[in-house]
């Protein structure tokens, strides 16, 4: 048995090596937390403003990297017009060009948002009005969309359509110092609004009614007809006809995974999306099953306020979000209108359902006390990590 001189011996000889034992451990930790604060990656969509200065992108650059923002998604192509460079969409004016080494000098990835589905270009209205979208009732999008004039939304199905948006992944991920791509409107129109809009556009949506309902174009109903023997136009209950609400899913998915992913991949660019909320709503909402999508990350747009929800079903809808991918989900937070405190309750619940950062929309909706917030709520993070 070790007496009490020995006891003393061995404890004198190992308290410099406990120290160092401890010290050590400290340092690891501390390392630990700023490697976990690494790990969060923020985002910020950034809506063009063709008046913003040089100088007026520097300062906001600068504000997103103090604030721990590391990735920005700058609005590049809006469905009518190109903020860059295109050889094949009308150029406004090379945004993109711009703001690109402004964002490098910062430290920001730069990841190009454009439009994917709405389609206002005169020359593809005018010459392939069959290219677009027809709800049940028989209505194009093109000549009468649905809730807004912008709602002129192309045939996800349609082989000249996916080469059409293709076209503009592959034009963006030739763009040598851009990050990434970022898709938008990937999917068919609202079949059901979030309810916070119904007033908005003085609907109720108890239920799909036809003249929301997607998908119903001459070329995907003959080609549904081919391979399940009926006009989908014929049938009684589209909304839990399975075979029909898969096809419809499958035009998107096919898509993205077939034709986006790879043109994106193909010049080592990354690509994401802005999805709703999910993926079961996204699914029951607008067609949208992208929990099976290629993509290398997902930024749900979990605008609470829109479905007259509370903080806890920002928590909810990352949970789920995260649970059907393998790949980051980033939170979309939406902060116009709502205090720096709001703000931090609706970070928290992101983090806490297991999101891998933040996205905000947007850049306009932050002000210096929301960002104090913000930088502060991350560093937060760091160290309880």
């Amino acid at each position: 048995m070790m007496n009490r001189r020995t006891f003393l011996k061995t404890a004198c000889i190992g308290l410099p090596a406990l120290t160092t034992y401890l010290e050590a451990n400290s340092a690891a930790l501390s390392t630990a937390k700023q490697s976990a604060a690494h790990k969060l990656k923020n985002w910020v969509w950034i809506t063009i403003n063709t008046n913003r200065t040089d100088d007026d992108w520097k300062k906001l650059f600068a504000t997103l990297r103090e604030s721990g923002v590391k990735a920005i998604l700058p609005e590049i192509y809006d469905g009518r017009n190109a903020y860059f460079p295109s050889q094949r969409l009308p150029v406004k004016t090379d945004i993109l060009g711009r703001i690109l080494p402004l964002a490098h000098a910062e430290d920001l990835e730069v990841h190009a948002w454009m439009w994917s589905m709405p389609c206002m270009v005169e020359e593809i209205i005018t010459k392939h009005p069959d290219w677009y979208n027809v709800n049940a009732k028989g209505e194009s999008a093109v000549d009468q969309p649905a809730y807004v004039p912008y709602y002129k939304f192309l045939d996800p199905g349609r082989p000249e359509v996916r080469e059409w948006v293709q076209g503009t992944v592959k034009e963006l991920a030739g763009i040598a110092e851009l990050t990434g791509i970022h898709l938008d409107y990937i999917r068919h129109p609202d079949a059901i609004l979030p309810s916070g809009l119904w007033q908005k556009y003085n609907i109720v949506q108890d239920k799909v009614y036809p003249a929301y309902d997607y998908g119903y174009s001459e070329y995907e109903r003959k080609k549904f007809r081919k391979k399940y023997g009926i006009d989908p136009i014929e049938i009684k209950d589209p909304e839990h006809h399975e075979k029909w609400v898969q096809f419809r899913l499958d035009m998107v998915t096919d898509l993205v995974n077939h034709y986006l992913v790879p043109a994106a991949h193909a010049r080592k660019k990354m690509i994401t999306a802005a999805v709703f909320p999910g993926p079961t709503l996204a699914r029951q909402m607008v067609r949208q099953n992208w929990g099976v999508w290629h993509l290398d990350a997902f930024l749900p747009m979990l605008y609470n306020n829109f479905y007259e929800a509370g903080p806890e079903w920002v928590k909810k809808q990352t949970q789920e979000g995260v649970s059907a991918t393998r790949k980051p989900i980033y939170s979309g937070l939406f902060i116009h209108n709502i205090d720096a405190d709001a703000v931090a309750t609706l970070i928290d619940n992101a983090l806490a359902g297991g999101a891998s950062g933040i996205s905000l929309f947007s850049a306009d909706g932050m002000d210096a006390g929301k960002w104090d917030t913000f930088r502060k709520r991350m560093a937060e993070r760091a160290v309880s990590s």
